[in-house]
């Protein structure tokens, strides 16, 4: 019997958890403080994130998204972070996210050790260390 994984918990409270977690170790590399606060996240967004703390919880995101799944690389991410562009009168569209921020948050991770690069498949996967800071 194994005891409790990031599957068996609810995703937003998971990404809140560990958001704040990476946020109170305080060891997770976060771009220059300009370009966090004036970056949009997806052009189809008018503004950059309202909430301050948005890295820490787009790194929490990604890291839960890799450990649910063998590889993910960074055109995936951009897929799943994507929205909906308002196109005025006419029909809206998907648009993926920003390839920036997403490489960004991975290299951070990479950084502490979460995620590691895999050579064979291409993209990014979960480490033991980082399977262990993410179990409960």
């Amino acid at each position: 019997m194994g005891g409790v994984t990031v599957k068996d918990i609810e995703s937003h409270k998971f990404v809140q958890a560990y958001a704040a977690f990476l946020k109170r170790q305080g060891k997770l590399p976060i771009p220059g403080s300009c370009w966090v606060d004036t970056v949009k996240t997806s052009h189809s967004n008018e503004l950059p994130p309202q909430d301050i703390d948005w890295f820490y919880v787009r790194a929490a995101a990604v890291a839960r998204h890799v450990y649910m799944r063998k590889t993910v690389g960074i055109g995936r991410l951009r897929k799943v972070h994507g929205s909906t562009k308002n196109r005025g009168s006419r029909p809206s569209h998907h648009v993926d996210a920003s390839g920036s921020v997403d490489r960004k948050v991975m290299q951070a991770l990479e950084k502490i050790g979460v995620v590691e690069h895999d050579e064979d498949k291409g993209g990014r996967r979960i480490t033991q260390s980082g399977q262990r800071d993410l179990d409960p």
